[in-house]
């Protein structure tokens, strides 16, 4: 029998999955790395890190499944998107990669829109110019780090570095090629206007290619390394969005997703880009070619309640580790110890700033109504909630353009029953709870790798093997409290919009005098 090897390169760690032709999980295992946060704004990964979770969880995953090397069918990937990693001729990187959650190059996003209007940058790429995307990564590197800047070869993202060991070729895919703010993503081809307007080298930028193509095979020396044997396909796949797009099964228009990991976002299908006209939504090229997915993504969703986790839960964390079991299912069981609403309390979930539907740098987190009968299960209610109250505003913009009947959920917060029912209560729609969660970004480079080498017609195959097994529908008893709440969570930030401002000024005025 034959498989597929599915590296899903994240913020956290790699996890490489196996999966049959027919689709089945044979095995999975992760490799953690770190994340390293210089200064305020800054988030790196060593790109070596990578490689060697790649190199790990390959051998593992062999030795741990049982399968041989030789029925490995091909190697494919999935990466986090909107970083920035400079590599020389010999693919060699010249520093850690600025990742998506990295926002230093807000000096640069404005001198590109010096340059470029807004809404034309907007109509060119779907994106709105900004510091979250490659570009602007790139620009601050040119900006500050000009030695290595003219040293670079290429600009690459996760996924196509671990490629580039693999193979030797430099090259990407049209989907994480949509996410540098480089790309005209209807004729999905570099913009030259950009680039010129920019002053960015077009040979600076790999080569594109569509998701499931065969753009490599693996090296003598690879192989050494991986425990993969030497001649094995290697499929390019996507970004983690396009990927975990397919691996919910979202691949026909209209079809929608939401991914709750460190970050969250809510997907479509499309045929065609959606334009905001208040630019608060954006657009990524799906793996299948024909698709757009128009999408918006929030930086602190299941980050909010890893950071709540680790900063304000250190009994539960101490009961969880005595009871061997994870802190967040004794966070979850808070919730039913809260009513609906938090006891008035919001959680405004900026703690990295945010994209959609704000675009705004400078937002931070907040507690909003704390009282002296406010209690940690209503703090722990009041994350989640606040959560769900942002991504509400996104999908608020999505339903602008066709109305949304179900929304398809994975991740790993999608396992918390609790939290589900918070969103669907929010929302109100029916949550949609396939096979596979955490697997889902996985299962759609897996696909991509088998349309790659005919395995499968087309990208339907994610829809027959990722299967809805469960469905969580909305309490409409909650939906008056949850609308009303809703109208405050929005005033609460638009009100704090000054504050952040005068705070953002307060830290640049306190990074001075370090």
């Amino acid at each position: 029998m034959q498989y597929i090897l599915a590296h899903d390169l994240g913020t956290s760690g790699n996890k490489a999955t196996l999966y049959d032709l027919d689709g089945n999980l044979a095995c999975s295992v992760v490799r953690g790395y770190p994340t390293y946060y210089p200064f305020d704004g800054a988030v790196e990964h060593d790109p070596d890190n990578w490689w060697q979770a790649v190199c790990g969880c390959t051998h593992e995953l062999l030795e741990k499944s049982g399968i041989a090397a030789g029925d490995i069918a091909c190697v494919s990937f999935s990466g986090i998107m909107l970083g920035c990693l400079i590599v020389d001729e010999h693919g060699t990187p010249l520093r850690n990669m600025l990742i998506w959650a990295d926002t230093r190059s807000a000096k640069q996003e404005k001198w590109m829109l010096d340059r470029v209007d807004m809404a034309r940058g907007y109509r060119i790429t779907g994106h709105r110019p900004s510091a979250s995307y490659a570009a602007a990564k790139l620009l601050w590197i040119r900006d500050n780090e000009p030695g290595l800047y003219q040293k670079a070869h290429k600009m690459i993202h996760a996924k196509d570095y671990v490629v580039y060991r693999l193979t030797g070729a430099f090259a990407t895919d049209y989907s994480d090629a949509s996410s540098t703010n480089l790309l005209d993503i209807e004729a999905r081809a570099w913009s030259k206007e950009l680039l010129e307007a920019w002053d960015i080298r077009e040979n600076l930028l790999p080569d594109l290619h569509a998701s499931a193509e065969v753009v490599g095979r693996v090296t003598p020396a690879a192989a050494h390394a991986t425990g993969l044997s030497a001649g094995t396909p290697v499929v390019i796949g996507g970004g983690d969005g396009s990927c975990a797009t397919v691996g919910a099964g979202v691949v026909d228009e209209g079809d929608t997703y939401n991914i709750i990991g460190s970050s969250s976002w809510i997907c479509r299908a499309a045929r065609a880009p959606y334009f905001d006209p208040k630019m608060r939504t954006f657009n990524w090229l799906h793996l299948d070619p024909a698709l757009f997915t128009p999408c918006g993504t929030m930086q602190a969703a299941g980050y909010s309640y890893s950071w709540y986790r680790d900063t304000l839960c250190g009994p539960e964390a101490f009961a969880a580790d005595l009871a061997g079991v994870s802190p967040y299912q004794i966070l979850n069981r808070h919730t039913r110890k809260s009513k609906p609403g938090a006891g008035g309390l919001l959680y405004l979930p900026y703690l990295l700033g945010e994209r959609s539907p704000h675009w705004n740098h400078d937002a931070r987190g907040a507690f909003v109504g704390l009282g002296v009968t406010t209690t940690r299960e209503d703090m722990t209610r009041a994350v989640l909630e606040g959560v769900g109250y942002n991504l509400k505003i996104i999908l608020d913009v999505l339903e602008g353009h066709a109305p949304v009947s179900a929304i398809t959920m994975i991740g790993g917060g999608a396992k918390g029953r609790e939290w589900l029912q918070i969103l669907a209560d929010i929302w109100g729609k029916p949550l949609l709870v396939p096979r596979y969660l955490e697997e889902a970004t996985s299962m759609g480079a897996a696909v991509a790798g088998g349309v790659a080498i005919g395995a499968y017609a087309d990208y339907g195959a994610a829809r027959r093997y990722n299967k809805i097994v469960d469905e969580v529908r909305p309490n409409p008893q909650n939906a008056a409290l949850y609308a009303h709440l809703y109208r405050d969570f929005l005033l609460t930030y638009e009100q704090l919009i000054p504050v952040y401002e005068r705070l953002a000024q307060a830290r640049a005025l306190e990074g001075a005098q370090a």
